[in-house]
Parts: structure tokens; C-alpha cells; sequence
């Protein structure tokens, strides 16, 4: 078996970065997540984007500084590594970031195929939803295997496509509206609780956190030291517009008690009222595109982390048989892993493991750097702090939501992450001690 990773240093243009960093968080963001956001935060679902965008904003300020000092391919292991060694805590840590983002790959495939459907007038609850999600992810692994160069025009070519025809989608339903605010307007709307806002602001987080697929790609970005930074606000900040857009055309076309009801496919019924079923053909095959990007993307991100967690030796690796390097056997793991969760969760469920086991990570990251690493990278320990407590509000309103409305998930997203820190501890733990058999043995 081939160990090794091999990475392509400076393969990715600056352009071709934005476009796979957009190419995640329009993916998930706009067509899996708007229904969520405003089932939970009311009429000011817009505003729960806007805050999201901000609260991002503050999380990337760590992500820039530490790819600016240090650029890696895999690079939040990394940031990790670097603020707690060769620990428990980083190995969790990078743990969760991984399976947050499988679980965004299955959530971005469950969407592709929930729109889909709506082509053809089957419900979202068909059986056909899990096997349209898998195929495509099987897609995604093909194109990944096909190298960079591939995946980088790809991905530029569907991000002109994809927010492009978004605009044009949020344009048209606010010119038919009248530029009227719908949900706020309608008189059975109720303005979500303030605990639901922040639930809603949670999620709407998972729509930007695909700028860490950036901070993943390192030392393959063009010039990483200035071009990782540059790409990650270029991102945010277009997504802030396409998500700002799309909220307002939402609601200027449907109430909230309509976009909860079609919360799984809401740009798709949004449509309905603008441009009748032409409008809703438009917006699904944008949906297939972005979904397709976004997965595609995503995989080429979360199997270069865990290539290099395995380098660190943080992580098992078996390979099964399987030819080739490890970073192969890392893509084959992603994708078997977003399969199944594809097939046994739906939308809603899949997006609040994501949102949990992201901002779990993300907070570990912020203190790791303010405690030891905020000399060493220039950082400002108040935009750290910062961080932390908009992480620590979103990520307690949103359990508290969750515990009155769906505690199971948040009993299996607790389990999972004891599960994840127990495994680890074992895993070092028997490294430790084959080591130090071998020491003894010389």
C-alpha cells in the first residue's frame, strides 16, 4: 500500500478557488437550507442570513491568519496540530469538522435529488430521493479521481451557471411580487422567539461554512500565503448576495407557513407563483447544477483533511485491498460514508448533525488559537473571543429548539461526538503503547 499523499502544490487558481468555495456553500446554502432558516427564525429569515454571514466572517478571521502562516493541503488538521499537538483534541476536533462535512455532502445530494423529482411531480418523500442522492455522490468520486485540472474548470464553469441563474431566479420573483415582503406581510405570521431566530441563525451558518473547504485545499491554491485569505472573503461575500437576493425573492413569493410546508424544495415552489411551472423547470435545473458543484467540491476537500490526519498518524487507515495512494482510500471512505447518510436522514436531520458538529469544531479552533498560537499568527484575541461567543449563542439556541422539537438528533449528534473523543483516546492509546513495545524490543 501506497502511504503517501500526494498533493498538486499550486494547482488551483485564485478564480478556481473561489469558484469550489462557492461552489459548497451555494450548493447546500440556497437550495437545502433557505426553508430551514425560515421555518426557524420567522419573517427575519433574510436578517438570519445577514447575521450568518457576519458570524462567518469572524470564524474565517482565525481560518485566514493560520493558512497565511502556515498554507497545508488538509489545512484545518493543520490549525489543530498546531494549537494542541499530537492529541485527543485535535484528533476529535478534525473528526468532527470531517463528518460535518460528509454530512453536508449528503445533505447537498439528498437536495439534489429532492429537486429532482419535482421534474417530474414525485413527492419528496419518495424512495427514489436516497438513490438519486447516491448516484450522484458515486459521480462526484469519478470526477475527483480525474484530478484538479478537472475538478478546477468544473467547478468554474457551474459556479458562472449556478449564481448566474440564482440572480436571475430572485430577480424575476421580486419583479413579479412588486417587491413586496410576503412573509413578513402575511397576517397569520408570526414573528419567530428570539431562541428561534439564533436556532435559525445555526443553520443558516452551515450556508458559508463551505469556506473551509478553501482552508483544506492549502498548499495546492496558487500563491497560498495571500490567495487562501483572498479566496475566502471573495467567497463569503458573494455568497452574502446570492443568499440575500434569494431570501428576499422567497418571501416575497411565499408566506412562512408555505415555505416550511415546501421548506425542502422552497426556491422550487417560490418560483410557482412568478413563472408558473416553466419558473419551477428553471430552478430545479439550477439546483442541479449547484448540488452537483457543491458535492463535487465538498468530496475533493474532506479526503485531502483525512489523508493528512492519517500522515499524522491521528487517524486508523486500512485500505482494504484497495489500489493506489491514500488519498484514493480517503475518497472511497467519504463517499461510502455520505451514502449511507443519505439513504437514513432526511434534510432537516442531516443539517442540524452538520450544524452542531461544525460550530463544536469551530469553537475548538478559536480557543485553541487564542490560547496558544495568537502570538505566534498575528491574531486580535478580541475577534477570537468574539467568535467564540457567537458560536457558543448559535450553537445553544439552536440545542435548546432542538430539544423541544427533535431531541432525538440531539441525543445521537452528543453520542457520536463522546463516541468520536472515546475512539480517539483508544486509538492513541494503543499507538502509544505499540510504540513504545517497539522501543523496548531495540
Amino acid at each position: 500500500m501506497n502511504r503517501a499523499s500526494s498533493y498538486d502544490k499550486g494547482s488551483l487558481s485564485l478564480a478556481g478557488t473561489v469558484a469550489m468555495g462557492t461552489g459548497v456553500m451555494i450548493g447546500a446554502g440556497i437550495f437545502a437550507l433557505t426553508g430551514q432558516v425560515a421555518d426557524l427564525a420567522g419573517p427575519l429569515f433574510p436578517v438570519a442570513f445577514l447575521l450568518a454571514a457576519i458570524i462567518s466572517g469572524f470564524s474565517a478571521y482565525t481560518y485566514i491568519k493560520m493558512s497565511n502562516k502556515y498554507p497545508s493541503a488538509g489545512g484545518i488538521g493543520m490549525i489543530l496540530h498546531k494549537a494542541y499537538g499530537h492529541s485527543v483534541m485535535t484528533g476529535a476536533s478534525a473528526l468532527l469538522m470531517a463528518f460535518s462535512m460528509v454530512i453536508n455532502e449528503s445533505l447537498v445530494a439528498r437536495t439534489f435529488g429532492t429537486y429532482t423529482l419535482q421534474l417530474f411531480d414525485v413527492s419528496a418523500a419518495s424512495s427514489l430521493v436516497p438513490l438519486l442522492a447516491v448516484g450522484l455522490i458515486v459521480l462526484a468520486f469519478l470526477i475527483n479521481i480525474a484530478g484538479n485540472s478537472v475538478i478546477g474548470t468544473i467547478s468554474k464553469i457551474t459556479a458562472s451557471l449556478k449564481i448566474g441563474g440564482i440572480l436571475v431566479f430572485a430577480g424575476v420573483a421580486l419583479w413579479a411580487s412588486g417587491f413586496s415582503f410576503e412573509a413578513a406581510s402575511t397576517p397569520d405570521a408570526q414573528s419567530g422567539t428570539v431562541t428561534g431566530f439564533f436556532a435559525g441563525v445555526a443553520i443558516a451558518i452551515l450556508a458559508y461554512k463551505g469556506f473551509t473547504t478553501i482552508t483544506n485545499s492549502g498548499d495546492e491554491v496558487e500563491n497560498p500565503t495571500k490567495n487562501v485569505g483572498r479566496a475566502i472573503m471573495i467567497s463569503l461575500a458573494i455568497c452574502l448576495v446570492v443568499y440575500l437576493a434569494v431570501a428576499f425573492a422567497v418571501g416575497s413569493s411565499l408566506s412562512i407557513e408555505e415555505i416550511a410546508a415546501a421548506r425542502d424544495f422552497a426556491l422550487a415552489e417560490a418560483s410557482r407563483p412568478a413563472l408558473g411551472n416553466t419558473g419551477v423547470i428553471f430552478t430545479v435545473i439550477i439546483a442541479i447544477i449547484a448540488t452537483s458543484s457543491g458535492l463535487l467540491a465538498s468530496i475533493f476537500a474532506v479526503s485531502r483533511m483525512l489523508a493528512m490526519l492519517t500522515d499524522m498518524d491521528l487517524i486508523p487507515h486500512k485500505h482494504f485491498g484497495m489500489p493506489g495512494d491514500i488519498q484514493r482510500h480517503t475518497l472511497v471512505y467519504t463517499v461510502v460514508l455520505a451514502s449511507v447518510l443519505a439513504v437514513f436522514f432526511d434534510l432537516g436531520r442531516i443539517a442540524s448533525l452538520g450544524a452542531i458538529f461544525y460550530l463544536v469544531m469551530d469553537i475548538a479552533i478559536h480557543w485553541g488559537v487564542l490560547r496558544h498560537l495568537r502570538d505566534e499568527v498575528g491574531a486580535n484575541p478580541a475577534i477570537l473571543i468574539s467568535a467564540i461567543v457567537f458560536d457558543t449563542v448559535a450553537l445553544g439556541a439552536f440545542i435548546l429548539i432542538k430539544l423541544a422539537s427533535d431531541p432525538l438528533i440531539i441525543w445521537i449528534a452528543f453520542g457520536a461526538i463522546i463516541l468520536i473523543f472515546g475512539l480517539e483516546i483508544l486509538f492513541l492509546r494503543t499507538r502509544k503503547t505499540a510504540a513504545e513495545k517497539q522501543a523496548h524490543k531495540h
